[in-house]
């Protein structure tokens, strides 16, 4: 045989293997399954890929309703609301109140108290919990912080006690990266390695999107944005992360034509004031994201980049104005190549 007609067969046979591989990727893509629901007073959305094609929504809304029954505060049955109203304390039976206790113990102690699970007083007195709205005055915010302090609680395995019978704890600040947490171990759990979590606007970025075959991407909310009218100051590539964000934009009240945050500062008892707009915390898992993005607002961005020298685990883009009033930006070096600005 001459050299032309090898020539010949041989690109035959290269453009069937060609098309033969194009077929078998082209039918090896993977549809994305997805689930949705309701907890903690907002909306979960989950996106996961599973060669079975299992539908897990109903164990889904089961472990979130017993995290519901540990931790929410706006369900007057949970053990967090019957630590709430006890004079000394409770004991644990369920399995979700610990482990957040756990945490908020940790970030209380490593952000100097600027997350701190006991501030429920303030908050409802702020207006912004399940309790009476007061609108305190000083003499009130001075009264109601003698009962905030994470030294104020004490738990082992199976209780946790109180010092004084009017110290609550508020997981509003901690809650949904938790819920996103458990969702994600339980799919993991299920062999599920390639999913995005989604609780509340946090959640859980793990392996990649088999549709596309890129990493999960996120937007991350421009401050200016409106409930009406939302739009994104960044893009984020994830995989393998945790991400959240803290921000002021839709959550605040109007007393006497002036705006107060819904971020209460455990160490003045009134809403912070702060030139930080947003927080966005990506770390190895949500519920520790999600502390330190309302850590870091509490902060404001000054001391939180001081402060994240000594935290490399944690990566975050904090947008903040600066003297003149304009938007600026703050992004650690981990995760700063995985970040897209907008103009």
């Amino acid at each position: 045989m001459d050299n032309r007609k090898k020539n010949i067969i041989y690109s035959a046979l290269l453009f069937i293997a060609i098309v033969a591989v194009w077929f078998y990727r082209k039918n090896q893509v993977q549809e994305p399954l997805k689930v949705e629901g309701q907890t903690m007073g907002t909306t979960y959305h989950i996106t996961y890929f599973d060669k079975h094609k299992r539908n897990f929504k109903t164990s889904i809304d089961s472990l979130l309703s017993v995290v519901n029954k540990s931790i929410n505060n706006y369900d007057p049955t949970s053990e967090v609301s019957q630590f709430n109203k006890s004079e000394q304390g409770i004991a644990i039976s369920l399995p979700y109140l610990l482990p957040p206790i756990q945490k908020a113990q940790e970030v209380f102690q490593a952000s100097n108290g600027a997350f701190d699970v006991t501030v429920m007083p303030l908050v409802n007195a702020w207006g912004f919990g399940a309790g009476k709205q007061l609108n305190p005055d000083s003499a009130q915010v001075d009264s109601l912080k003698s009962f905030v302090g994470f030294d104020k609680i004490r738990f082992t395995r199976d209780s946790v006690i109180k010092s004084e019978p009017k110290v609550q704890l508020d997981f509003g600040g901690i809650g949904q990266g938790y819920g996103a947490d458990v969702i994600a171990d339980f799919l993991k759990s299920k062999g599920i390695n390639n999913m995005l979590v989604e609780l509340g606007g946090e959640g859980m970025a793990l392996g990649k999107n088999l549709k596309s075959g890129k990493s999960w991407e996120l937007g991350i909310l421009d401050p200016n944005s409106t409930y009406e009218n939302q739009f994104f100051k960044a893009y984020v590539s994830l995989s393998d992360k945790s991400f959240t964000t803290s921000g002021n934009y839709f959550n605040y009240r109007e007393i006497d034509g002036k705006k107060y945050s819904h971020t209460i500062d455990p160490a003045t008892g009134y809403p912070a004031q702060r030139a930080i707009l947003s927080a966005s915390v990506f770390t190895t898992d949500c519920i520790t994201a999600d502390a330190w993005g309302t850590a870091l607002m509490v902060m404001g961005h000054e001391k939180a980049i001081a402060l994240l020298k000594n935290h490399p685990g944690l990566d975050v883009l904090l947008i903040y104005t600066n003297a003149e009033g304009k938007m600026e930006t703050f992004i650690t070096p981990g995760i700063k190549p995985f970040v897209k600005l907008e103009p």
